[in-house]
């Protein structure tokens, strides 16, 4: 989703600059805008970038809902990063309660490094979470996890991150 925002916004931006109702049609200005022409199309290239793309990438991501927290217990399948490789990645759980499994989306790896959190398959957890859709699929935004009565808090009590 992030690289077909980035062309439109980037479409955009030069469709404004190339069309022929947006020049100028004052002779003062356009040898004004010719002056500085590549800076200015630049600045407004920018400008969109700028305004656009936050907007949609956190209509990508969900929120936390507290309305929506439960508590789930079951037992851990997988330990996910995304990515898998690299920097920056992020920690997902898949664990297996009954017959259905469940994915929650924990924290940033470092942060679960840093609060000297483990998970292997076969551990029993119990995880306390918003359930939300992220692109398309039931995720556990997960506030909380237990693992043998210890408790990890992950954030805090209105969703927003601990980290």
């Amino acid at each position: 989703m992030g690289r077909g925002v980035l062309r439109l916004v980037a479409f955009g931006a030069y469709f404004l600059l190339h069309s022929a109702s947006f020049r100028p049609k004052i002779r003062r200005m356009e040898a004004a805008m010719h002056l500085c022409g590549p800076i200015s199309k630049n600045l407004l290239l920018l400008t969109a970038f700028a305004l656009l793309v936050p907007g949609a990438f956190a209509q990508a991501q969900a929120s936390y809902d507290a309305a929506t927290e439960a508590k789930v217990k079951g037992i851990v399948e997988e330990l996910k990063l995304d990515p898998p490789t690299g920097g920056k990645a992020v920690a997902y759980l898949v664990i297996k309660n009954g017959e259905d499994k469940v994915q929650i989306f924990l924290c940033p790896k470092t942060f679960l490094d840093e609060m000297g959190a483990t998970f292997a398959p076969g551990d029993s957890v119990q995880v306390t979470g918003s359930k939300v859709k992220q692109g398309g699929a039931d995720v556990i935004l997960a506030r909380e996890i237990t693992k043998s009565g210890d408790t990890v808090t992950l954030r805090f009590t209105d969703g927003k991150p601990a980290w």
